[in-house]
């Protein structure tokens, strides 16, 4: 505090033992109910803070702002501490406004408004300062990374506070990584560990660390790393026909996939070089027939490498006769109907089969029921039903 300011806190202190002194006497009386009226404040780290003090009945009392370190900021409108930070933006009877700019972490604290009535009468406001995290950085990562390494990724951001939080995101999903805390003074250094068993599928992955923060609300912070990963080729074998026929075009297709490029494919026929035909043509990964014979039966190879390994698939080729193939086709349709007749005549059999056995039961039921009642078993039943039976026709023949 230099000399001004401590000879204007001097006099303002004494203006207010003078103002007790007077009340004592009672010179000077307070009003009922007269009491300053603030509000806690939060700031971000950087910018500006308004400290508003209000009274809702005040006889021209003066309205005082003091630091947390009870300096006096403003007497009324008279600015007391040489800050040039601190301004003045309204002072009335009733209100006492002042602005703090380009705010600092040591500026957060208590902040007091005093009233000069007898007895002095206080309210304490809460400025709270943000700390701005700063914008994250990712270590460990490994260009290229090898397919099955295992490699740890770290996100770290300093200058937060309160602490901040740390998310990963692999492409746009979002992962679990392991958060860790450390005070730096009055704020915080924030550090998540994200491990990785590399393979083939992270090759060109988005890593994403992103901070979010209170201080951050409508800009959160991020970094961002693009996996690169080296592995050996796999190689499969495409082609454009089932079933290739004498004197058709026929197109194979060495598709490999490995990191470098496994660039050029290699292929070969039962072991040994391609035939040299005007038939047969090698573009780049293709080899194309463009007609058919059997001479070009075979068993082909194609052989992808880089320097981490070598890969390779085969395909056996067999040309068909397309007449043969028509007449097994002929054959086939013939065998088909044959099965489909001797099922139906099955079927048909089993019908019948099951009608007779069902007729039959019923006609043995009848006449074991008509002779039962002397018989001794169900057979010598039947027998006597069909006894009784020409009997009564005999009857019926002799009435006539």
């Amino acid at each position: 505090m230099n000399l001004k300011s401590h000879l204007i806190f001097t006099l303002y202190t004494i203006y207010g033992i003078l103002l007790k002194v007077m009340a004592s006497k009672g010179k000077v009386r307070g009003i009922s109910g007269q009491y300053p009226l603030v509000q806690n404040v939060t700031v971000t780290q950087g910018g500006t803070a308004n400290l508003t003090c209000r009274v809702e009945y005040n006889d021209n009392t003066s309205l005082q702002w003091s630091n947390p370190a009870q300096q006096t900021l403003f007497f009324g409108d008279k600015k007391a501490l040489r800050d040039n930070r601190i301004e003045l933006v309204r002072a009335t009877s009733s209100e006492l406004t002042i602005s703090i700019s380009d705010v600092t972490l040591g500026d957060e604290g208590l902040y007091t408004c005093s009233l000069f009535t007898m007895p002095v009468r206080t309210a304490k406001a809460y400025l709270t300062v943000l700390g701005v995290p700063e914008k994250p950085e990712i270590n460990g990562l490994t260009k290229p990374a090898m397919e099955g390494d295992h490699i740890t990724l770290t996100c770290i951001t300093q200058g937060s506070k309160p602490a901040a939080d740390l998310r990963w995101f692999r492409n746009e999903k979002e992962v679990k990584g392991a958060k860790e805390v450390n005070a730096s003074g009055k704020t915080f250094t924030v550090r998540s560990s994200l491990q990785l068993h590399v393979d083939r599928n992270d090759d060109g992955v988005a890593y994403t660390c992103r901070v979010d923060h209170v201080a951050l609300a409508q800009a959160p912070q991020q970094a961002t790393e693009v996996l690169e990963v080296h592995y050996a080729p796999r190689v499969e074998i495409i082609k454009s026909t089932t079933v290739p026929q004498e004197g058709q075009y026929l197109k194979l297709e060495c598709f490999s996939r490995g990191n470098p490029s496994p660039d050029p494919v290699m292929w070969t026929k039962d072991g040994g070089d391609l035939p040299d035909l005007d038939r047969i043509i090698v573009e780049g990964r293709e080899l194309t027939f463009t007609s058919l014979n059997k001479t070009d039966n075979g068993t082909y190879r194609c052989e992808a490498s880089n320097h981490l390994g070598t890969s390779s698939a085969e395909y056996v080729l067999y040309v068909y006769d397309p007449n043969a193939l028509g007449q097994h086709g002929t054959d086939h349709a013939l065998i088909g109907g044959v099965v489909a007749v001797v099922v139906f005549v099955t079927l048909c059999l089993i019908i019948v089969l099951g009608r007779y056995l069902a007729r039959h039961k019923g006609t043995y039921l009848t006449n074991e029921a008509k002779g039962a009642d002397d018989a001794p078993d169900a057979d010598t039943a039947i027998i006597n039903a069909e006894g009784n039976h020409a009997h009564a026709e005999e009857k019926k023949e002799y009435f006539i």
